[in-house]
Order: C-alpha cells, then sequence, then structure tokens
C-alpha cells in the first residue's frame, strides 16, 4: 500500500534512495544547481508528498495536446445521463442494417422511454460477451448493469438524423468497470454510424483505441502522478512521479 508506505517514510529520520549504488552520494544543493539531464544518488529526508490521498493521485492525460484534468465523479456522469434522458428515443433511427434496437417505458413516477441498440455483426448477434451496445435515456445504475453482460456500452442520444455521442464530460465508452473519456479540446466526435465500419470488419475486436479512433475521439489515458519533497542540509528538492 503506497499511502501506507509513504507514511512510514514520513516517521523516519532519513529515506534513502537506492538507486545508482555505484555513485556516490550527491548533496540536493548540487542537483539543483546542475543542468539536466544528469545522474545522481541522494540522502534526504520526505518533508512532504502530495496529494495526499492517494485516490487524487489519478488524473487523465491527453498525449496530444499534453493536457491534465480530473477524472469526473459519480455526480457528474449522473447528471449528464439525466440530462439525455429529457430527450426521448427518436424511433426513425432504430433497427438499421447494422443494428437492432429495442425499447421500453420505465414504470417508475417519471416515466423514461429507454433505447438499446445492438450492434449487429454480419447481419447476426453475437453473444452478449462479444457484442457491443448503444444506450438512450439509461440511468448510470442501469448501465452498470449493462457492463457486466456486454463488451462494450457507449451512452448515446437522438438528433434528427443521427445518434451522437454525450457530452465529452461524460465517458463516452464503457467497458467492464473501466470509464474512457476523450478530450474535449482535441475531438471531433463523429456520428455513431462510424461504427459501422468496424461491426462490418470479420472479427470487430472492439477495442477502445480503434471505437475511439472511428468516432474522432482523442483517447485520454489514465495517468498517476505524485509530487514529493525531499530535504537535507543543503537545500530542497521537488521530485515528480508520472506513469501510466
Amino acid at each position: 500500500d503506497l499511502e501506507l508506505h509513504l507514511q512510514r517514510c514520513q516517521q523516519l529520520s532519513v529515506t534513502v534512495l537506492t538507486d545508482h549504488q555505484d555513485l556516490s552520494n550527491t548533496e540536493l544543493k548540487t542537483v539543483t544547481n546542475s543542468t539536466a539531464p544528469q545522474q545522481y544518488r541522494i540522502r534526504a529526508k520526505l518533508r512532504t508528498y502530495k496529494p495526499q490521498k492517494l485516490h487524487q493521485s489519478v488524473k487523465l492525460h491527453c498525449s496530444k495536446c499534453n493536457s491534465l484534468q480530473e477524472v469526473p465523479d459519480r455526480d457528474d456522469f449522473d447528471f449528464i445521463l439525466h440530462g439525455s434522458a429529457g430527450t426521448a428515443p427518436n424511433p426513425e433511427l432504430h433497427n438499421t442494417s447494422w443494428y437492432e434496437s429495442v425499447t421500453w417505458t420505465t414504470q417508475e413516477q417519471k416515466q423514461r422511454e429507454v433505447a438499446i441498440h445492438f450492434v449487429k455483426h454480419d447481419e447476426m448477434l453475437r453473444h452478449p460477451e462479444d457484442t457491443l451496445i448503444m444506450i438512450e435515456g439509461g440511468t448510470l445504475k442501469e448501465i452498470w448493469k449493462l457492463t457486466r453482460r456486454f463488451k462494450c456500452v457507449i451512452p448515446v442520444r437522438s438528433t434528427e438524423d443521427n445518434l451522437e455521442l454525450l457530452d465529452l464530460s461524460a465517458p463516452f465508452l464503457l467497458k467492464g468497470n473501466v470509464k474512457y473519456y476523450g478530450c474535449k479540446q482535441c475531438s471531433t466526435p463523429k456520428p455513431m454510424k462510424s461504427l459501422s465500419s468496424i461491426a462490418a470488419e470479420q472479427q470487430p475486436s472492439w477495442e477502445p483505441t480503434e471505437i475511439a479512433q472511428v468516432l474522432g475521439i482523442e483517447l485520454l489515458q489514465y495517468v498517476f502522478i505524485m509530487k514529493f519533497t525531499l530535504v537535507d542540509e543543503t537545500g530542497s528538492l521537488n521530485a515528480y512521479l508520472f506513469d501510466y
């Protein structure tokens, strides 16, 4: 457990970074006054680390524009879904050559119309674990249920002539328990009919990178970021950890 390990490190009087065993110890003042890149071995105390809560270290990174953003929380996604549920599915967009549609009205007090579009392969529906579905009007709870049964789930909404992705503040794709996001700045979302090119493949893999590409989405990657402040008697040094 990294968080527990870091807490223990803070409790120790001295933390030793053991890489570069062939090098002698270098004072932090020398390190900070040197031009990069260099290799050093240091002996220092861990004064602080950020963020304090480990889950806050996970961010979303766009490799194209190099931006970092917070991972949207459950409430953000729920809010977007509620907004899209206010628009009824367009029946003219149901049952095309590459997907079959099923619709129903919920029994709750404020009735919702829900539509699920099952993407076909070779004019046949595949096994659920190999199938991509698109859902309109679904709640977060309903979508998570579907991700346990189907390979990929894409939340969509109807326009007059197309099925489209929701706001990119929401995940454009859910696969298992992983939510995939697109960069708002670098993406140019295309209508869902762009997926028909993958459905026409002999064995569509429905990989997120391929789906993102045909839908005009610049895929954001989950990254792990932390900042450590190290000190010795000569100065301090900020060390950053960035990894996929």
